[in-house]
């Protein structure tokens, strides 16, 4: 059985938003920088948290391993994930991104973000 999905619009009920956050971002875990950029965009969703989406330029992709996970979102489309390779350990999918997100957040392409259980994200350090 194939399922169609349908993108969902946001809107009043489930609003969403992307801005250039306006102020350096910088991930990292312990002392170890993942991360660094002045060009982050903060999505905002609903009732989440806001999310700092990162440009992958300015992530050391030495540290990113590819996951075969990928999840699935109405609002934003099909997400892929990384790794991070560490010395002090694997965090396994610990990144996520949207190769082709859907046009409600098309800024997104390009960027990825963290999870902030596994990597601190500081905005305005």
């Amino acid at each position: 059985m194939t399922t169609t999905r349908q993108p969902r619009i946001p809107g009043p009920d489930h609003p969403i938003t992307v801005e250039p956050t306006g102020a350096r971002v910088v991930a990292r875990i312990g002392g170890q920088i993942i991360a660094d950029t002045t060009r982050a965009l903060t999505l905002r969703e609903a009732g989440y948290p806001p999310v700092q989406y990162i440009p992958l330029d300015n992530v050391d992709q030495s540290l990113l391993t590819p996951s075969t996970t990928q999840t699935y979102c109405p609002y934003k489309g099909d997400a892929s994930y990384y790794g991070l390779a560490l010395a002090d350990g694997a965090r396994t999918d610990a990144v996520w991104f949207y190769p082709a997100p859907y046009d409600a957040v098309a800024d997104i392409a390009g960027h990825v973000a963290f999870y902030t259980d596994q990597v601190d994200v500081v905005v305005g350090t």
